[in-house]
């Protein structure tokens, strides 16, 4: 992969695909992994690119659907990776989950299905339910009632994680 896409197709969309792989992993080393593949993937599939939504909401479909697969894939049998370490800045945007309430909201989040992480994960990245459906393959009219439940769920994990 170029480094110049990279830098400018990527690397300012980090914190998404960040937030995304660690609400699919477990651990660093699989973060790492899952990390790179999406970044594989988009350099791979950018020519794939339509325009017929923006470019923000191709890297989201992107990540999900490669941390579903590879999350479908580990359940089957886990893979063995061997990687490069992520770049510097990557692992600076890391660092938010050293604070203990994102912590929290990880395991909370870790615990729901995997529809529900990507809905959850879409919501609190502030994006509409139009985009949400857009990305996910669902109706706008069902998002925000499921994002209202889930919402509710998270309030009784959280709960019961904290005591």
């Amino acid at each position: 992969m170029g480094s110049d896409f990279y830098t400018t197709q990527i690397l300012p969309y980090a914190g998404i695909i960040i937030k995304i792989c660690r609400a699919y992993t477990n651990n660093q080393e699989d973060f790492e992994d899952y990390y790179q593949e999406v970044c594989l993937q988009i350099w791979r599939s950018h020519e794939r690119f339509n325009h017929n939504c923006a470019w923000t909401t191709w890297i989201y479909k992107i990540a999900f659907n490669v941390c579903l697969t590879y999350l479908k894939r580990q359940t089957r049998s886990p893979l063995t990776f061997t990687s490069d370490p992520l770049p510097e800045q990557v692992m600076s945007d890391i660092q938010f989950v050293q604070d203990e309430s994102v912590r929290y909201l990880y395991k909370a989040i870790h615990q729901l299905s995997e529809i529900d992480r990507a809905l959850i994960l879409l919501y609190l990245e502030q994006q509409s339910n139009q985009v949400i459906a857009e990305i996910l393959g669902l109706t706008a009219n069902n998002i925000g009632v499921r994002i209202s439940r889930i919402k509710h769920r998270l309030n009784k994990l959280l709960h019961n994680l904290e005591t």
